[in-house]
């Protein structure tokens, strides 16, 4: 006769083995009964983080998110006799025209995303020492998308920097984009000559998206 100690440790390891049982690819029943067998799939499904920010000319959203290496170029042409009176000047150019540009923040990673622009703190150059503040470069957002969050543009200061905008994730995800117009608020006088330019100048503004 089996001990007490023996038939426990045999109904422990029965009872550890119930769940390599239950989780099988194939069971066999046989009998002249009722009969039931089960069989059993684990599913996975793996989804990417991603952050993905477009300024201007870049690869359609939300299907095809990649890195376009085109920028843009926006350019102000005050008239004659008007320059530094306070009007603003509309820009030419821009991936949607007269210096407007598909601005977009998308990301899935559950956190907030910030956005922040970087530029050379002295301002646009005409490369003889004369300089335009990015203060003058005004920028103003429209809805692109209606369902997806209207993407705020950052401001430009006169340091280096921008102002910070943060996009809170809607269960956990983040849509946002906008219609970013470009402007010249033109209330300086420079010295005449051109400021700026394609990789000259000081033309560029870095914008930065970011997540913890």
């Amino acid at each position: 006769m089996r001990s007490p100690i023996v038939t426990k440790a045999l109904l422990i390891s029965a009872a550890v083995a119930l769940p390599l049982i239950a989780s099988a690819a194939s069971t066999y029943s046989s009998g002249t009964g009722a009969l039931t067998a089960t069989a059993t799939v684990n599913f996975e499904v793996f989804i990417p983080q991603t952050l993905y920010l477009r300024v201007g000319t870049g690869s359609a959203y939300p299907g095809t998110l990649a890195t376009d290496n085109v920028t843009d170029l926006i350019t102000f042409s005050p008239a004659v006799g008007s320059v530094g009176n306070g009007t603003a000047v509309a820009g030419v150019g821009g991936d949607i025209g007269a210096g407007v540009e598909t601005a977009a923040v998308l990301s899935n990673s559950g956190q907030t995303v910030s956005l922040s622009a970087t530029e050379a703190a002295a301002g646009l150059t005409d490369g003889s020492g004369d300089f335009i503040p990015f203060t003058q470069i005004t920028t103003t957002a429209a809805v692109n998308t209606a369902s997806y969050t209207l993407l705020q543009p950052p401001v430009l200061n006169g340091t280096g920097g921008s102002s910070t905008i943060t996009l809170t994730p809607t269960t956990g995800v983040v849509h946002a984009d906008a219609k970013w117009t470009f402007g010249y608020a033109n209330s300086v006088t420079p010295v005449g000559g051109t400021y700026g330019g394609v990789g000259v100048g000081n033309s560029t503004v870095t914008y930065t998206a970011s997540i913890p």
